[in-house]
């Protein structure tokens, strides 16, 4: 199984970043954790390239974008979702998630918890930020 890249990014808020092609450049997948919210960036990101999975935020008037997803990538399970979800006997071991549009990246209990902050209007201090997610060949996660 080869490593897998994927670019994280959260709160748009219909805008992307100026540098998107530059970010997302050498990523397989891109993940997108709510609040997207015009229909015209799903179609630029789509347009980039990698496979593209939406989760529905709080702003986000698509009720047909799931507000949690479960996948599994190089035998690693993934909660994707707009806040942290209980994991209980999910087996998950990282939920990329965002809240409070501020980046953090701490791992719980044996779960990664990664919020890749916000793009648009960050918190409490924080820039603007997006976060890449590497899954090497052996299920660690960086």
């Amino acid at each position: 199984m080869p490593a897998l890249r994927i670019f994280v990014l959260a709160d748009t808020h219909d805008h992307l970043p100026e540098d998107l092609e530059t970010l997302v450049d050498g990523t397989d997948e891109i993940w997108h954790l709510g609040d997207l919210c015009a229909p015209s960036l799903l179609v630029r990101l789509e347009s980039l390239g990698p496979p593209v999975t939406l989760v529905r935020g709080n702003c986000d008037g698509n009720f047909r974008m799931a507000p949690v997803i479960n996948l599994v990538r190089n035998r690693v399970r993934f909660r994707l979702s707009i806040s942290p979800q209980p994991l209980f006997a999910t087996g998950c071991r990282c939920s990329p998630a965002r809240t409070y549009h501020v980046p953090r990246c701490e791992e719980k209990d044996g779960v990664l918890f990664l919020n890749p902050g916000c793009v648009t209007r960050p918190n409490r201090g924080a820039p603007p930020s997006v976060a890449t997610l590497e899954i090497v060949k052996n299920g660690q996660l960086d």
